[in-house]
């Protein structure tokens, strides 16, 4: 694998304007680089701004939020200027799988005809090829090319979910960002899109960045992952090193949450709730949940820390660390 980023995100914010002049800062200086080929994990609690972060680098945020900082596709950063600079990209380049399919497809027009559509306005295939590209494209993720004229409401949740996936590949991105696909999917419905996310990733050499609250899941499918609190990435690093060694309590804690069908531990919740971001925050904002909270939590913010090489992690905890290189 190319240790040369194909994508790099730095210092991103959101902000959202509310009624009454207030905002709320839901992104808080995220930074991270994605290479060819890699499968990245951004895991945490509902509100933490995962999904908002990845809308933010596609540039489909609402007008009411604000974004700072660069995303940057082979060194171009396609938010330089807005959407004149991302439009080019989006789909072409960088494409989404959006969570909950019959959310992303218009009801009254055939499968077919919506995946066409990407790539006639990029002009990457139209008329007759478009349309042998787009059963290609179902055969390829399960479905059987004689549906491209179903409408979304004649497929299953799961066969929506593979349809979305074509959809987003049919302008051949090099850049996937899946938010939460598997969700309201059973369980072994879940497993067959994982699956195909990671089939599809190593076949045709995506690199993708996979949304989720679940743990497990980024352990069995990613290579790295980054945890998210209250806007900001708490840790990030190679999957086996955070899953063998979380160094924030946040991290050790979600895996405490997570049943474990091979154990016999006992599932533990996260008590409270994650603060608001409408208002300041003093100090470490997972603090007042944090069972290793010592009084410089409260008032003083923690720092990013290397506590080995390629490992960080915001946390008090980690204050006297020194990253050291490998032997």
């Amino acid at each position: 694998m190319s240790r040369e980023p194909i994508l790099s995100v730095e210092d991103l914010h959101v902000w959202f304007d509310l009624s009454g002049g207030s905002e709320l800062h839901a992104v808080q200086g995220v930074s991270f680089d994605l290479r060819p080929g890699e499968r990245m994990g951004l895991v945490g609690e509902s509100g933490c701004g995962k999904t908002t972060t990845i809308l933010a680098m596609m540039g489909l945020l609402p007008s009411s939020a604000s974004v700072a900082g660069s995303v940057s596709l082979d060194g171009e950063n396609i938010m330089a200027r807005g959407e004149d600079t991302v439009s080019p990209h989006r789909w072409k380049d960088i494409a989404m799988v959006f969570q909950g399919a019959m959310n992303a497809f218009n009801p009254v027009k055939t499968i077919g005809s919506q995946i066409v559509e990407p790539m006639e306005l990029h002009g990457t295939a139209t008329g007759k090829a478009a349309r042998g590209q787009t059963r290609e494209l179902l055969e390829l993720v399960g479905i059987s090319g004689d549906r491209v004229n179903n409408y979304p409401h004649e497929f299953s949740g799961g066969m929506r979910q593979r349809a979305a996936i074509a959809l987003a590949l049919a302008c051949e991105p090099r850049v996937l960002l899946a938010d939460e696909p598997t969700t309201a999917l059973d369980v072994m419905v879940q497993a067959q899109i994982l699956e195909l996310l990671v089939r599809l990733t190593r076949d045709l050499g995506l690199s993708m960045i996979l949304v989720t609250h679940d743990l497990p899941v980024v352990a069995q499918v990613c290579d790295r992952a980054a945890v998210m609190y209250a806007g900001e990435i708490v840790e990030m690093g190679a999957m086996s090193t955070i899953y063998h060694d979380p160094r924030h309590p946040y991290t050790r804690m979600l895996f405490g949450a997570t049943p474990d069908l091979l154990g016999d531990a006992d599932v533990i919740s996260i008590p409270g709730a994650p603060p608001r971001l409408d208002r300041e925050i003093v100090g470490c904002p997972f603090a007042p949940r944090c069972d290793s909270a010592f009084a410089p939590c409260a008032t003083v913010a923690p720092r990013r820390m290397e506590t080995s090489p390629g490992h960080e992690a915001v946390c008090h905890l980690n204050d006297h660390v020194v990253a050291k290189e490998p032997a």
